[in-house]
């Protein structure tokens, strides 16, 4: 993703693009733009938008772009670093008390006086808690991923304000403080993701220290271009049915408006299904695919007349 360095950004930003394309991810200008510029000024990213818009898709596409490996911390409440960040390895721990315990007398052969025994037993304490012990979750892991790593902090809105408030030192310094150990810094600082479904406002403090990126649902041109990247097998004429379909449906007041990976999956419904066209019966058999409210299915039924003849007419 370094290339186009010396011929200005422009060149680099449609590489990446092109990379996104070649995996399958279709975007637009804005969203490789925010990649370069995360990529450059090695700020994290936080991505914001409705659930399916391939905010998470968007960091697995950027690992395959650059060829490092994705370690994702997916966010929950009750989320603490203990999970996020690194466990002791206390079976091993209490193993190593066991000989210890067994081997203290050569340990203290020869010791003159308690201040020599006490330094000694303070050199075991030191291994006690060592890297050796530690056990490393995520956040850790991507710090010491040899050569970087892309990470992925997904769905930060589920976790709670203070998990949110540890998060600040290694999205700001790319490093971690670890009582035992001291402070440790990343051996190469990863390209960090951060998504959100805007469940619950994300808080100033971490805002201030990631770019910020938006991610809607595609528009008509952009959410076909995805079809026929994920879905090849799909008729052109059929695509641009089904996607004048979900535009639609997304117009209308849903519970759940269909995101695109329902999208993607009704288009492959449809390519089993060997449909050639739209046509209301189809739309109602599979309706389930995109939707997933029953109470959504029965409101968008006096629609789907309506809704398929816009569909159909989109292609003549």
């Amino acid at each position: 993703m370094n290339q186009g360095a010396e011929g200005g950004a422009a060149p680099a930003i449609a590489s990446i693009r092109q990379g996104f394309e070649r995996s399958g991810y279709i975007c637009n200008d804005h969203i490789a733009t925010s990649i370069f510029l995360a990529e450059r000024l090695q700020k994290p990213l936080l991505v914001e938008g409705p659930p399916g818009v391939g905010k998470t898709e968007l960091a697995k596409a950027t690992a395959e772009l650059v060829g490092k490996p994705l370690i994702r911390l997916q966010c929950y409440e009750g989320l603490d670093e203990s999970k996020a960040l690194y466990e002791w390895k206390y079976g091993k721990q209490l193993l190593y008390t066991q000989v210890l315990k067994e081997k203290l007398g050569d340990l203290m052969q020869g010791a003159q006086g308690l201040k020599e025994s006490i330094s000694r037993l303070h050199d075991f304490d030191d291994t006690f808690f060592s890297e050796e012990f530690l056990e490393p979750r995520p956040l850790l892991k991507a710090l010491w991923q040899p050569g970087g790593a892309v990470l992925l902090i997904d769905e930060l809105d589920k976790s709670d304000d203070e998990f949110e408030a540890f998060l600040l030192e290694i999205l700001s310094d790319y490093q971690i403080s670890i009582p035992e150990l001291g402070t440790i810094k990343a051996r190469t600082p990863p390209i960090v993701f951060l998504t959100s479904n805007n469940t619950r406002e994300i808080g100033d403090a971490l805002k201030r220290r990631c770019l910020h990126l938006y991610i809607p649902f595609p528009d008509t041109e952009l959410e076909q271009r995805i079809i026929r990247a994920r879905v090849p097998e799909v008729e052109a004429r059929l695509r641009t049915q089904l996607v004048a379909f979900v535009q639609g449906l997304r117009s209308l007041d849903l519970k759940k408006l269909p995101a695109v990976s329902e999208t993607i999956d009704w288009a492959r419904t449809l390519v089993l299904l060997h449909a050639r066209e739209l046509d209301a019966d189809l739309v109602r058999r599979t309706l389930n695919v995109l939707l997933k409210f029953q109470d959504d299915i029965d409101n968008v039924d006096a629609e789907i007349n309506a809704l398929t003849t816009k569909a159909l007419a989109s292609v003549e």
